[in-house]
C-alpha cells in the first residue's frame, strides 16, 4: 500500500481526537502496517502544569494515549473508515521507562500485529533522542467493522 503522509490538520480528518487531547502532530501511515510520528511537546501543554508544577512530566496514561491515538490511524485510512471510532480494548506490557519532559519531540512508532474483523492488535514505542521512554502492546477495535459480523436481533 502507499504511504500516507498526515499533517495536524489531516490528522483531524481522520479521527476524532481534538486538541487538547491530540498527541499527534505528524504522522507518516501505512495502512494496517505501520503508523509513525511525532508529538512536539512544548512546555505549556496542559498537562505538564498540573503533573507536577515542581516536575513536570507527561503522565504515562497520556504516553499510552499517544500511543493508541498513532495506532487508530492505521485502521481510519482504510478506505471507509476515515473519521470512524477507533477503542482501545486492552493493553499489556505497559513499560514506562525514562520521564518524559517539556521541551522534546516525541516519536511514536506503531506496527500492526495481527488484524480481523475489526479487531488490531499493536505493537509501540515513544521515544526521544533515539532512546525509548515508553512501550505497549494493545488491541484496539472499530466498534462499526464489529457491528458487520455480529448477528442484529438475536432475539
Amino acid at each position: 500500500m502507499t504511504k500516507i503522509i498526515l499533517d495536524k490538520k489531516k490528522i483531524l480528518e481522520y479521527q476524532q481526537n481534538r486538541p487538547p487531547y491530540l498527541f499527534i502532530d505528524y504522522a507518516e501511515v501505512e495502512p494496517k502496517n505501520f503508523a509513525n510520528g511525532y508529538k512536539e511537546l512544548n512546555s505549556d501543554e496542559w498537562f505538564f502544569k498540573v503533573h507536577w508544577p515542581n516536575d513536570p512530566n507527561m503522565p504515562g496514561a497520556l504516553q499510552m494515549e499517544s500511543m493508541v491515538q498513532m495506532a487508530a490511524l492505521m485502521l481510519l485510512t482504510v478506505p471507509n473508515q476515515k473519521g470512524k471510532l477507533v477503542y482501545l480494548i486492552s493493553t499489556e506490557k505497559l513499560e514506562l521507562k525514562k520521564k518524559v519532559v517539556p521541551n522534546n519531540k516525541m516519536y511514536i512508532k506503531t506496527r500492526m500485529l495481527k488484524y480481523n474483523r475489526g479487531i488490531a492488535k499493536c505493537s509501540a514505542n515513544c521515544s526521544i533522542n533515539n532512546q525509548i521512554m515508553s512501550s505497549s502492546s494493545f488491541t484496539i477495535l472499530l466498534p462499526d467493522e464489529i457491528k458487520k459480523f455480529t448477528k442484529k436481533n438475536a432475539n
